[in-house]
C-alpha cells in the first residue's frame, strides 16, 4: 500500500523489482487498485478510479486496433510472397491502410467520446510527440476538453502547452512548400520600411543571416554569384540579419559592415531583435542561415537550399 496526497491526475509509470516490463496508470486523488501479472505486467489490472477506468478502455481498444493491423500486415506480407494472390495483396494493402489510419486518429476518437475525462487531455498531451499531426482534431479536441482544462492549475498548464503546440505547428505549415510567402513589413539601414511585396521579383529568395553567423558567412559568397548571375533575368533578394545577440556591443555598425564586407547588394531589413525579430518569429526561423525560394506567384518553392542546390532551383525558375 502506497498513501499520499496529490491534486491532479498525471499518467505515471509503475514498475517493480525483478519484474520485466512496466505499467502506465493514472495517479490521481483516490483509492486505485492495481494487480500486477508479473509474466504480462501490461496487462495488469487497474481500477477504483474513473480516470484509470478510461485509461483502461483506451489501452484495450488501441491494443485491439494495432493486434488487427499486425495480423493484415502479416496477411499482406504473405500474399505478396505467394504466386497468384495479387487481388489478396490490393486487397489486404487497403485493409492495412484503413487500419493504420484508424490506429492513428484513435487518441482523438478517444477525445471526442470522453470530453470529461481528465485522462482525455493527458492522451492529448501524448499526441504532441511525432509528426503529421492533424491539427484540426487537435483544436477540436481541446475545445471539447475546454472544462478539463480549467479545472486546476496542471490542467491549465497543459492546456497553454497544447495551444502552444497548435500555434506552433499553424506558422510551420503557413511556409511549408506549396503556400504562399507571408507578407511582411520591416526596417531598412536608413530607418524605412520595405514589405516582401515591395521587392518580389520572378524569382525571390528571403535570406536570415546575422553578422555573427559564420555559416551565414561562409555562404554569402555562393549567394553573391547567384544574385550576379540571375538578377537581370529577375531575381531579387531581400536579407533579414538576426543581429542583435546580447553580446554584440554595436549590433547595427557590425550588421551594416558585414554587408559591405560581402558585397551584399541587394534589399536588407533587419529589427535588431535576434530570435526575436517579428519577421523570423513568423517564418518560424530557430537557425540561422536559413533561405526561402519563392516564384513569381509569391509561392514557397524551395527551402533550406545552400550551395549549387540553391543556383539550380534560381535555374530552374529563371533559365
Amino acid at each position: 500500500t502506497f498513501t499520499g496526497k496529490v491534486n491532479s491526475s498525471a499518467i505515471r509509470i509503475l514498475s517493480v523489482n525483478s519484474v520485466q516490463g512496466n505499467l502506465a496508470f493514472v495517479l490521481e486523488p483516490g483509492e486505485i487498485d492495481i494487480t500486477i501479472y508479473k509474466d504480462s505486467m501490461q496487462y495488469s489490472k487497474i481500477a477504483g478510479t474513473k480516470n484509470n477506468e478510461g485509461f483502461n478502455e483506451y489501452k484495450q481498444n488501441y491494443r485491439d486496433i494495432n493486434n488487427k493491423l499486425v495480423k493484415v500486415q502479416n496477411e499482406r506480407s504473405l500474399a505478396n510472397q505467394t504466386s497468384g494472390q495479387s487481388e489478396l495483396f490490393e486487397a489486404k494493402s487497403i485493409e492495412q491502410k484503413s487500419l493504420a489510419k484508424k490506429r492513428a486518429e484513435y487518441p482523438h476518437t478517444f477525445v471526442d467520446e470522453n470530453p470529461n475525462l481528465d485522462i482525455s487531455l493527458l492522451i492529448l498531451e501524448t499526441q504532441m510527440i511525432g509528426k503529421n499531426q492533424d491539427l484540426g482534431r487537435f483544436k477540436k479536441n481541446i475545445a471539447n476538453l475546454n472544462e478539463v482544462i480549467n479545472k486546476n492549475a496542471a490542467n491549465k498548464f497543459i492546456g497553454q502547452k497544447l495551444n502552444a503546440f497548435v500555434a506552433l505547428k499553424e506558422r510551420e505549415e503557413s511556409v511549408s512548400i506549396g503556400k504562399k510567402a507571408p507578407d511582411f513589413r520591416a526596417p531598412m539601414p536608413n530607418g524605412e520600411f520595405i514589405t516582401l511585396e515591395d521587392v518580389k521579383g520572378k524569382a525571390t529568395i528571403i535570406d536570415f543571416w546575422a553578422a555573427w553567423c559564420g555559416p551565414c558567412r561562409r555562404e554569402n559568397p555562393n549567394v553573391v554569384k547567384v544574385y550576379e548571375k540571375y538578377h537581370d533575368k529577375g531575381l531579387e533578394i531581400i536579407s533579414i540579419s538576426l543581429d542583435g545577440r546580447g553580446n554584440q556591443t554595436d549590433p547595427k555598425k557590425q550588421w551594416l559592415k558585414a554587408i559591405e564586407d560581402d558585397k551584399l547588394t541587394w534589399n536588407h531589413v533587419s529589427s535588431l531583435m535576434y530570435f526575436r525579430d517579428p519577421v523570423a518569429e513568423l517564418y518560424n526561423i530557430s537557425a540561422i542561415p536559413a533561405m526561402f525560394v519563392l516564384d513569381e506567384n509569391g509561392i514557397i518553392v524551395g527551402k533550406k537550399l545552400r550551395g549549387q542546390a540553391l543556383e539550380n532551383k534560381i535555374s530552374e525558375l529563371l533559365d
